[in-house]
């Protein structure tokens, strides 16, 4: 007998068929509804060094539904004369809704004069996500090596610092867990937004990290993934073993062994309605095409995904 998981993957044309009208254009296969927006973290497209413009245009006319912009490329256009006033005019005239910041402030160190500067950088990112129309901005805990389990709830307090800290700007901080971190398992990161006992508290989650810190995906089934506004969306290959793995080795979705057919329904089921972003480190995919080519792939793989493992079988 064939397995769901099987028989999705042996009638991919047939399932296409069902899912898009016959001679449908690319313009008109983006316009079907889907349950989640198809947003793109530009990590995907680092190597190409573009500008944070740039960065914005080209995911515009691929077609994406957001963007996830890094800081550090932020700070270089400011650098060189670019005002944020510009780039937020940009975003708005885009229609991209900007999903989330990329941050790496070192607001959880325990040497207090680094988690003090790291803290301050916070606040100074939190304002400049807010003057761009973001509501979202990352908080992995850079800097921390190794979690200390008598900590747990020290580290709550501090999580919801720079949650309080966001206040003034609206702008809400997202517990980030990585794999090959400090944070890498689920339940830690859960309990931490928990512990805070602050209304806002919420985690950034992305497929390859839960994967590569030996977590469970059934524990998406223990959280409300309704409050969350993004989750990282990416796939992995077999090998190496998962605690092997590396940022590069990351593939479009749909190209490995990410259990979609199992995640897909259990987020749809739980009220995810966020954005499904995009995050890959891939170089020999920038290397081998254009910036274009990759956009287009990303795009045309990541709605396949969601949309073949919606179809009840």
């Amino acid at each position: 007998m064939l397995t769901r998981r099987n028989f999705l993957g042996t009638t991919a044309l047939a399932l296409g068929a069902l899912a898009l009208p016959t001679g449908c254009s690319p313009t008109e296969k983006a316009k079907i509804k889907l349950p989640f927006r198809v947003s793109l973290n530009v990590s995907t497209i680092r190597t190409y060094n573009l500008p944070v413009d740039r960065q914005i245009e080209v995911c515009a006319e691929a077609g994406f539904d957001g963007i996830e912009l890094w800081m550090p490329d932020i700070q270089e256009y400011m650098n060189r004369g670019g005002s944020l006033s510009e780039l937020a005019t940009k975003l708005n005239d885009s229609r991209l809704v900007l999903e989330n910041i990329i941050g790496f402030a070192q607001w959880a160190v325990d040497d207090e004069s680094r988690r003090e500067e790291g803290v301050a950088q916070m606040k100074r990112e939190m304002e400049i996500t807010a003057t761009l129309g973001g509501k979202y901005i990352a908080a992995p805990m850079m800097g921390v090596r190794q979690l200390d389990r008598d900590m747990m709830d020290e580290y709550a307090l501090r999580f919801r610092r720079i949650i309080d800290a966001g206040k003034d700007t609206g702008v809400i901080p997202l517990l980030e867990l990585w794999g090959h971190g400090a944070l890498s398992k689920l339940a830690d990161a859960v309990y931490m937004a928990i512990a805070t006992e602050h209304p806002d508290a919420n985690i950034l989650l992305d497929f390859y990290h839960l994967y590569r810190g030996g977590n469970s995906f059934d524990g998406l089934n223990q959280i409300n993934v309704a409050r969350m506004p993004v989750i990282h969306a990416n796939d992995y290959p077999a090998t190496p073993p998962h605690d092997q793995l590396r940022d590069s080795d990351r593939v479009y979705p749909g190209d490995g062994i990410c259990p979609f057919d199992k995640i897909i329904p259990m987020l749809d089921k739980g009220g995810f309605r966020g954005a499904l972003s995009v995050e890959l480190f891939n170089e020999e995919y920038c290397r081998d095409n254009t910036v274009e080519q990759v956009l287009a792939t990303t795009l045309e793989k990541t709605r396949e995904v969601i949309t073949i493992n919606r179809i009840e079988i």
